[in-house]
């Protein structure tokens, strides 16, 4: 079966699965809901941050204790410095402290000058560090620890715990050149040995002079013995790449192309109770039906690792974006967190034109029971 012969499960319809976090207005500044990511903590508080218009200001939160059906607002839990300077994409993650603790994390980037250029395309805002909030306490307070010089223009997308405890950091830098055209995106890899408070320099662990590399996802392999990263190409060209590395991230194989069903932006999954893989994105695969619509693949950790097209793919949300407007293109989704619930099913959170009118982006979740 060819990659794009995938079969598509339309899940569009089922409202009664979705709901709406935060809704879009008719205001850029204030009302564009954008990029969310969330995290389910050891005691089943789901936690969702996203901030406001295309890669803007950080600020808004909020938390459900029903596993997603009810959501409140918690923008007042966060340090004041946090709306005021953190920008761009927040993500959330986190790691266990021992003894049954656990500590939570918001990345984003850092910046020095907190105005924003409404009108432009990207914020006119210098993100030269990398911004780090965390929790001790389950999400009911957080503090700001120090920044780390670590590329943030897109805050790190990836994260894991690697075997002898400490913690991988995976990001992006770009580069461009004198002119302001990019010359090259690569990803970095930071580790950390505080549970997360200090990182280390960024090491290098892909790069593609034909490829713009970026928005790693990191996972394990079944057995836990590969870590395996998806990669974002920006060109939107080919296909999505992936890397490998078995020794914990110390080397790594050249970057290569993904099955075509997994060509997309901000790869984020889990794996299903029965082993399979359930990885959410956006979808930029050429040629596909459901081109720049959140979606989810589901298939077995082999077939990214033999490159074999996977199971099938689903239709999470339906965007409604206008071609020619800025933010709320076609393709203006798919940023999101994704939650295994206890029950089995997939919790995927995503900024979308969930309406098809005026309005810009909502904060949407969908519940999914996969095939």
């Amino acid at each position: 079966m060819a990659d794009f012969e995938l079969p598509i499960f339309d899940f569009t319809d089922k409202f009664e699965n979705h709901t709406v976090i935060a809704e879009g207005g008719l205001d850029l500044t204030t009302e564009y809901q954008g990029h969310p990511t969330t995290v389910l903590t050891r005691s089943g508080k789901l936690i969702c941050v996203w901030c406001i218009t295309h890669g803007g200001p950080c600020g808004p939160a909020a938390e459900s204790l029903d596993y997603g059906k009810t959501w409140t607002r918690i923008d007042d839990r966060l340090p004041e410095s946090y709306a005021a300077t953190h920008r761009n994409c927040p993500t959330l993650q986190k790691c266990d402290l021992g003894n049954g603790k656990e500590r939570l994390f918001i990345f984003s980037a850092k910046v020095e000058d907190s105005a924003y250029n409404f009108d432009s395309k990207m914020p006119q805002i210098r993100y030269n560090r990398l911004a780090i909030v965390y929790s001790d306490d389950d999400g009911s307070t957080w503090q700001e620890a120090e920044p780390a010089d670590l590329s943030s223009i897109m805050p790190p997308t990836g994260f894991l715990t690697l075997k002898d405890g400490s913690l991988a950091l995976f990001g992006q830098i770009k580069k461009y050149t004198e002119e302001g055209s990019k010359e090259y995106e690569k990803i970095w890899m930071s580790i950390s040995h505080d549970f997360g408070l200090t990182w280390s320099e960024g090491r290098e662990i892909a790069i593609s002079p034909k490829h713009w590399l970026c928005e790693p996802f990191a996972f394990r392999s079944p057995d836990g013995d590969e870590i395996c990263v998806l990669i974002r190409e920006n060109s939107h060209k080919g296909r999505s790449m992936v890397i490998f590395s078995r020794d914990e991230g110390k080397t790594w194989t050249a970057p290569v192309e993904t099955p075509l069903g997994l060509t997309g932006d901000r790869h984020e999954g889990v794996y299903l109770p029965d082993g399979r893989l359930f990885i959410a994105f956006r979808d930029r695969a050429i040629g596909s039906p459901t081109y720049g619509q959140y979606v989810a693949w589901v298939g077995e950790y082999g077939d990214i690792r033999f490159s074999r097209p996977g199971q099938y793919r689903i239709h999470l949300l339906r965007h409604y974006g206008k071609p020619d407007v800025w933010p709320g293109n076609p393709w203006d989704t798919g940023y999101s967190g994704v939650e295994l619930l206890p029950d089995g099913s997939v919790l995927c959170t995503t900024y979308v034109k969930y309406w098809d009118d005026d309005r810009y982006s909502s904060v949407v979740s969908t519940l999914v029971t996969p095939p």
